[in-house]
């Protein structure tokens, strides 16, 4: 099967054309409206939050606690 390469602008159409028609005007607007450009200054909040700077140590925190949580709900179930 042929893939079809579209344009920024062909994939944006498509993507308008689905809400509507799938969500109506009222429930595209109320879609758009649920992500905002939020508020403060990542790049500087980002140091405070990750002050290690290491993503992939974070996500592999998380991933360890999931095992851990997994573990126990399967030892007490």
């Amino acid at each position: 099967m042929k893939k079809t390469i579209r344009t920024d602008e062909e994939i944006r159409s498509s993507g308008l054309e689905a809400l509507l028609r799938e969500l109506g005007p009222d429930g595209m607007v109320r879609f758009f409206q649920q992500f905002g450009i939020g508020k403060g200054d990542y790049t500087r909040d980002r140091a405070r939050l990750f002050p290690d700077g290491d993503l992939d140590e974070l996500i592999e925190e998380v991933r360890s606690q999931q095992v851990r949580r997994s573990r126990r709900s399967m030892a007490s179930g």
